[in-house]
């Protein structure tokens, strides 16, 4: 009987590998037999049961153990393994068991306090889940004693940079980014059978969840009907990816698919599939998840360590492999008071976004404590934790405690499983009771904020750090018409700035001036998944009403909320009419305007705004409000809790002191002013309290295992090995493995190489890898329109993710690239040096390898900054970049290209290539030794060039395991030998 390997609870679960040819996933780990990976939708047994995302009843006092043990013989092959494999790890000695109040015991698990270590009681509750996880994994390759060491003395090591290996425990995945990772799973499949290897090893081997949220857009709004319509259209435009991912659902294991239409990853994550506590077969360890999406760590908020990382990484989590990481420092962010009457969730996390990115959080984790923490609900946690990337930090942690367990309970986990989770937490020491006296923790920095100096406010018109108080919000908007063109300006003319513009809209005169709100959106996992703001945007709509208000029908509003929890609790409410009545009706369940899925606007209010250079303002309750991204027309954008975006649209325009002028006017003509329709706080905390009811939470997480129509609908191949078509331009089979063989080839330097491109500092991953709109003109638009594609059918390179040739295309094209080949111009373009023709980047790249020449890129400092995205390693290395040389990697994208088999070399301190007298006309060789074994993490390689040049630089394998990787050519074909290899 077939199994998947899954989550390993001890060092040697994943794998025991000897230094240069280990053998991949030799053992089995002990998170259970696999379940198969299939649509939640086609599983019956689960349709009438609660339970967890693989098909397990997670929630129940039954363990994991019973529930499986008749399904899957294997498992009792994983319980014989338990006393084995825990003695294999130097830890052994404190693997403990923890007991059931009343008898019996809840599981066994690696003891921190066992250590006796006073070093442990200092740290950070984020760190020591970092340092767990390293011990329960310790297996003296992938993770070794001197990791563990390193996180340990975390106070000393961590201003030093070190790297540390981490093994989260699952992977979470929305579709933009999850089509390329199971389209990199089917190849591989692929690959495995070529060999003769068995085909139905290629599964995650830690538990996935893929959620469809990011397709959705606002075609449809004020209509009762826009959910269906919308989700038509949904269908219509993303038919063969989500077939693809159906197809999945079916041919893998230990992955589960949440069908569209079900909510936000995030909300989805914190409502349902956070674990806080795993219980895997009888090993306990904390929950921890990287997911490909930057909001994920949203899960935070739960206590639950999570970040976002690129697909590469995504990929190698899944297949057991450790993530490298700079152990990093922790910001400790003491919160003391209460928020005051009036002020929201929302209001707190502009406000500490904008106190985060002034104190320089980049790379580090923030960790909230102080007195202040029994004020905040978990939803108000979620909101800060959500937002951690427009702050900088890789998370906003907050330590679990009696409130975390509350909203368990809320959420419909059951008291046994809470029980459990706060009993493994308190015995390891990562529980806060704020009952008890604190011990001070030690923290790279500090800083302090009372909740009741926090007011309302917004943040725009173009960055979320950028927070505008609400009483302020009139001073600061004729502010940004006066200055110059930046982040804070337009530059509108002084006399231009009174314009009003009349139009016809639907039978009625419409008018619009500079600060006109035509998009009001309450969207978002930042604030759909707090109930409080949601019910506060009802309740200013239910007051709007009662006192004769009406949005103007042309400012496009709604309503996408990230679970259908919402639309119960706002049902429950009464409150979901009068958010109908002021055009909030329900649009979907889904991102919508946040990522820029706003739809498009009436053509009427399109042309306004077009033709008399309006600047129009948008309002919604997102996290992200940069230039173009909600809007193409809306060029001021303002992040806003819910109440507000509610009402900014009664007003219909952010040129406005609320304190001061009127939102509107009854019928019998009396002005209404903002403190007229805002809720007090205690209005929204009864309607909280008698609306938001667990039976909410379990009925709607049962009743997503059921899909939906269209989902079920889908018609998909019954095989596990992917029937690619040649002629789709959404998912094509990528050639990583095409002339694979079960011989590693070896460490491969770099011979007469041309330079691709050269670049300063500061290239970013958007730089590198393609995001957003197809420009008409580019390699990848020549492609779709050879292949009979319309311009207007294009659609995004985020949704064409899963075609390679196209993505190939895109790398390097993006149109604000600086490369110094083309001497000062800029554009996606580069010179081909034979020749000296000006093409394309993707077309010298390939002419280079026709003619079998290899490439390479010369780079400035931090190369690779930004958003973490696979492609922008999978693009150069099917370009055929083999080496980049750059003075500094930013470190995932290092990482990145690594798992790619691409070499990163660093320049020496003090060298670049302006500095060396490269121009990036010459001929770089890259001299490495044969044999693997004879490469050292770190050591000097000496490049020469064909005019005489001869340079030292530092070559960026850090660590003996990335050293493996480059022997085998990539992360990937290393997995698929050693898994032939079994």
């Amino acid at each position: 009987m077939h199994f998947a390997i899954t989550t390993s609870p001890t060092s040697s679960a994943v794998f025991i590998a000897s230094r240069f040819s280990s053998s991949l996933l030799s053992k089995p780990s002990l998170t259970g037999a696999s379940l198969p990976f299939r649509s939640i939708s086609t599983l019956p047994a689960f349709r009438s049961a609660s339970r967890w995302s693989h098909g397990v009843d997670w929630r129940s006092s039954r363990t994991l153990r019973a529930q499986i043990g008749t399904a899957a013989p294997v498992v009792q092959q994983f319980q014989r393994k338990i006393a084995s494999m825990a003695s294999e790890n130097p830890f052994k000695g404190i693997f403990t068991t923890l007991p059931r109040p009343g008898g019996g015991e809840f599981g066994k698990f690696y003891s921190l306090p066992a250590l006796n270590d006073p070093r442990i009681d200092k740290l950070p509750y984020s760190i020591r889940i970092l340092l767990e996880s390293a011990i329960r994994n310790c297996d003296n390759f992938q993770v070794t004693p001197n990791d563990v060491e390193k996180i340990i003395d975390w106070e000393n090591t961590s201003p030093k940079q070190v790297e540390i290996p981490f093994k989260p425990a699952r992977v979470l995945l929305q579709d933009f980014t999850g089509v390329p990772a199971v389209v990199d799973l089917a190849c591989m499949r692929d690959a495995m059978n070529k060999l003769g290897g068995d085909s139905k090893k290629i599964n995650p081997l830690v538990p996935v969840d893929l959620v469809i949220d990011h397709s959705v857009q606002v075609d449809v709004a004020r209509s009762a009907n826009a959910v269906q319509a919308n989700m038509d259209l949904e269908f219509q435009r993303n038919n063969e990816r989500f077939a693809f991912l159906k197809w999945g659902s079916h041919a893998f294991d230990n992955m589960l698919v949440v069908p569209p239409g079900s909510g936000i990853v995030h909300q989805v994550n914190l409502e349902y599939l956070g674990r806080v506590v795993f219980n895997t077969d009888g090993i306990l360890y904390p929950d921890s998840v990287v997911g490909t999406d930057s909001h994920t760590t949203m899960i935070d908020g739960l206590g639950v360590a999570g970040w976002g990382v690129g697909g590469i990484e995504a990929e190698a989590t899944m297949l057991g492999q450790p993530m490298s990481m700079v152990l990093p420092g922790v910001v400790g962010f003491k919160l003391s008071g209460k928020l005051q009457n009036g002020v929201t969730a929302t209001d707190l996390v502009l406000t500490v976004t904008q106190m985060l990115r002034k104190h320089g959080v980049v790379g580090k984790f923030v960790e909230f404590f102080g007195e202040g923490m029994s004020e905040l609900s978990l939803a108000d946690r979620a909101t800060i934790a959500n937002m951690s990337p427009e702050y900088g930090a890789t998370m906003g942690f907050f330590p679990v405690d009696h409130v975390t367990l509350q909203y368990l309970k809320l959420t419909g986990r059951s008291d046994d499983t809470v029980a459990m989770i706060e009993a493994y937490l308190r015995a390891n020491k990562m529980f806060v009771d704020y009952t008890e006296p604190q011990q001070d923790k030690v923290y790279s920095s500090y800083l302090q904020l009372d909740l009741g100096d926090v007011e309302p406010c917004i943040s725009g018109p173009k960055r979320p750090h950028d927070r505008v108080p609400i009483k302020d919000m009139k001073t600061d908007w004729h502010s940004c018409l006066d200055n110059k063109v930046g982040f804070k300006g337009f530059a509108v003319p002084k006399e231009a700035q009174e314009k009003v513009v009349s139009f016809p809209f639907q039978g009625q005169t419409a008018e619009l001036k500079h600060g006109s709100v035509v998009i009001a959106a309450i969207t978002s996992c930042t604030n759909t998944s707090n109930p409080s703001v949601m019910l506060g945007a009802g309740l200013v709509a239910k007051k709007a009403c009662e006192l004769g208000l009406e949005v103007k029908p042309w400012v496009k509003t709604s309503l996408a909320p990230g679970s259908g929890v919402v639309t119960k609790y706002l049902l429950q409410s009464g409150l979901q009419k009068y958010l109908d009545q002021q055009g909030f009706s329900i649009v979907g369940y889904g991102c919508t305007t946040c990522i820029g899925n706003s739809g498009d606007l009436d053509e009427s209010v399109a042309a306004a705004i077009s033709d008399n250079d309006i600047v129009a303002a948008a309002v919604l309750s997102g996290n992200r409000n940069f230039e173009g991204r909600v809007h193409p027309l809306t060029r001021a954008n303002y992040l806003a809790s819910p109440p507000l975006v509610v009402a900014y649209a009664l007003a219909g325009t952010v040129d406005i002191d609320f304190d001061k002028e009127p939102i509107g006017t009854t019928k019998d003509g009396k002005s209404v002013y903002f403190k007229d329709v805002w809720p007090s706080n205690e209005e929204i905390a009864e309607v909280v309290q008698s609306s938001v009811l667990p039976d909410m939470f379990k009925s709607t997480y049962e009743a997503i295992t059921q899909g939906n129509p269209m989902w079920n609908k889908l018609s998909v191949s019954s095989s596990s090995l992917y029937s690619w078509d040649p002629n789709s331009t959404y998912i094509h089979e990528p050639p990583y493995f095409k002339d694979m063989t079960m011989n590693p080839p070896g460490p491969h330097g770099v011979k007469d190489a041309y330079c691709l491109l050269n670049f300063g500092d500061s290239i970013t991953t958007d730089h590198i890898s393609p995001a957003g709109s197809i420009h008409k003109d580019s390699p990848a638009a020549k492609y779709l329109l050879d292949r009979g594609v319309d311009r207007k059918d294009f659609n995004s390179y985020g949704s064409r993710r899963g075609n390679d040739e196209i993505m190939a295309r895109g790398t390097f094209a993006n149109i604000r690239i600086v490369n110094k080949l083309l001497n000062g111009e800029v554009g996606p373009k580069t010179i081909h040096i034979p020749t000296g023709d000006k093409l394309s980047v993707f077309d010298v790249a390939m002419r280079y390898k026709e003619a079998g020449h290899e490439t390479i890129v010369l780079a400035g400092a931090e190369y690779g900054s930004g958003s973490s995205r696979d492609w922008a390693a999978k693009g150069p290395m099917l370009q055929g970049v083999k080496a980049v040389i750059a003075k500094s990697f930013e470190r995932i994208h290092r990482s990145n290209l690594v798992g790619m088999g691409i070499i990163p070399l660093c320049f020496k301190a003090g060298e670049d290539a302006d500095t060396l007298g490269l121009t990036g006309h010459e001929r770089y060789t890259i001299d490495l030794p044969a044999q693997v074994s004879d490469i050292k993490p770190g050591q000097d390689v000496n490049v020469t060039t064909d005019n005489g040049k001869s340079f030292t630089c530092t070559i960026r394998f850090d660590t003996q395991v990335e050293l493996t990787y480059f022997d085998h050519g990539g992360i990937l074909p290393y997995v698929i030998r050693n898994l032939i290899k079994k």
